[in-house]
């Protein structure tokens, strides 16, 4: 046990700070397309060169510079518009600055395991926590070769880190370098430039708290008129007064649709997004806003009905119910899902397994799910895994951070808490304690099934293992309980199992035969099974 690495304690995982729901704009006239690729068009080129002047700032910037190009973008547009663009712009800079940081920290650990396994010498077998050397002089030879060429690469990338520099297409990096292999991805050249413009395109106001319905610049009415500011070289193609263009489609939200309606009508605000998807030829609009976070319940409080422990893999998510007493019930459930294909339909199978997980969850009468809180960021680098391709390919396209993230939004709207624990030894752990007792001729199930109940058992706070041994001066319960399942004032929990009738106790229940307690009348041979004590009179 002095290998084993500490557990961390289980936490109650915050609930979501806001909500983005999505609308397709119907029953558009040519003038209105026509109108929002116009707009879209000369704000995407506005927001192209203040994302150019923002990189070049790079760790000079401050809040002077920031209020000098907002007045410089003002007079091409209009004061709400250049605030929508500068923040993006602001977002869009820290988020390369992020992954500029997390592409050096991946590559300073390549380099670290590269070294020590090039110091080792060759055959060296390696240890659970430490790898060993490489098998053949052949494979250190290029591992060495490797090590120089991530050398270099890191040491570019703290150069750019450290000069503020980062690297930004608008639009994406993907669909720019599809422009160079238009047959394999079976595109034309029109229909990559159409994806490429409409994806450059910027058609985002930010809302506003006091404003009409919200949002001044991209309005929704409470009868679903959409109508937004215009910029001020393209006034003339107004509609209606000041300055405005009025959409001659009716704009209405199925999903959350109270929660918007009653955000607007209190003239709170809600950000929207008008976007073009090329492939489908429709417009869709987002609607967005934040909220305060919910008090985030209690540990003891979410776990008072028990939970369900859930394993998430590859391609499905294990689950089991347990009660309070961290004892697994019923029969293990699985929820499975296609991780193949587009990220649409990846993400679709998650969300449609998490559906019906939350569906068994509110069936099972529990107000908390346990997950595992994993985090792949450190384990995708062949560095570590070596020849093992299959193994990098199913941590990479394991969705950990978009399954939680879906869990947390959708589970937030049945009233249901997310319990992360660490993921230390769960597998293990399920496998040897858990496995082999549930595991019947006629019930199979799986170790996945059996790391459910110890993530289940972490959240609650209770050992892997199945039971805790009796004290060791005395088979009795006089220094403590027995059993970690359940705590002494359980009713029952320190007596003798509850007799139950039947053959088996030679005590017929009530309902039965008068007979069925005689076992000589039952005997074919009319002689008693048992022999009889013959009693003496005094």
């Amino acid at each position: 046990m002095a290998d084993l690495r500490p557990i961390a304690a289980p936490f109650v995982v915050p609930g979501p700070s806001g909500v983005a729901i999505r609308t397709r704009l119907k029953n558009l006239t040519a003038q209105d397309e026509m109108v929002l690729r116009v707009v879209g068009a000369h704000l995407g080129s506005l927001a192209a060169g203040d994302l150019k002047q923002r990189c070049a700032d790079g760790l000079g910037h401050d809040s002077d510079r920031w209020a000098q190009r907002k007045r410089e973008l003002t007079g091409l547009s209009s004061s709400r518009w250049a605030g929508s663009i500068t923040k993006a712009t602001h977002d869009q800079w820290a988020l390369a600055r992020r992954g500029l940081a997390a592409h050096v920290q991946g590559l300073q650990a390549g380099i670290d395991m590269l070294a020590h396994r090039l110091s080792q010498p060759l055959g060296q077998k390696g240890t659970k926590r430490t790898p060993g050397g490489y098998r053949s002089r052949q494979e250190w030879h290029a591992k060495a070769r490797r090590l120089a060429c991530l050398t270099a690469r890191h040491a570019a990338a703290v150069a750019d880190y450290d000069s503020g520099r980062v690297r930004v297409v608008r639009g994406g990096r993907r669909l720019l370098n599809t422009r160079h292999h238009l047959a394999e991805a079976g595109l034309t050249e029109p229909q990559w430039r159409q994806r490429w413009q409409a994806a450059r395109w910027f058609l985002s106001a930010d809302g506003e708290s006091g404003k009409r319905f919200g949002n001044e610049t991209i309005r929704v009415t409470d009868d679903g008129q959409l109508s937004m500011k215009l910029p001020a070289p393209l006034a003339d193609l107004a509609n209606a007064p000041h300055g405005r263009y009025l959409l001659t489609c009716r704009v209405g939200f199925a999903h959350r649709g109270q929660q918007w309606a009653d955000r607007i009508a209190a003239d709170r605000a809600v950000a929207y997004r008008i976007s073009f998807d090329p492939q489908r030829d429709r417009w869709y609009l987002t609607a967005s806003w934040q909220y305060a976070p919910a008090p985030t319940v209690g540990l003891a409080a979410a776990l008072v009905a028990g939970c369900v422990g859930v394993d998430a893999n590859d391609d499905h998510l294990a689950a089991w119910h347990l009660d309070a007493h961290g004892n697994p019930t019923g029969a293990p459930r699985r929820f499975g899902y296609d991780l193949s294909g587009t990220a649409d339909h990846r993400d679709a199978q998650v969300r449609h397994a998490l559906t019906r997980l939350l569906h068994w969850a509110k069936t099972c009468g529990v107000k908390a799910i346990a997950v595992e809180d994993l985090d792949f960021a450190a384990e995708k680098t062949r560095e570590k895994h070596g020849r093992r391709k299959r193994f990098r390919r199913l941590i990479s396209r394991f969705p950990t951070g978009r399954l939680r993230a879906r869990l947390v939004s959708m589970a937030d709207q049945t009233g249901i808490t997310i319990v992360a624990v660490d993921p230390a030894y769960t597998s293990k752990w399920g496998a040897e304690h858990w496995h082999k007792p549930l595991n019947t001729p006629t019930k199979k199930i799986t170790r996945h099934d059996a790391a459910s109940i110890v993530i289940g058992r972490r959240a609650q706070g209770h050992k892997a293992r199945r039971r805790t041994p009796p004290p060791p001066p005395d088979q009795s319960d006089r220094m403590g309980h027995r059993s970690v399942q359940a705590g002494p004032d359980v009713p029952g929990g320190e007596g003798p199992r509850r007799r139950i009738p039947g053959p088996r106790t030679r005590c017929p229940s009530p309902d039965c035969d008068p007979k069925a307690g005689d076992q000589s009348a039952q005997h074919r041979s009319g002689h008693t099974t048992e022999p009889v004590q013959l009693m003496h009179s005094s």
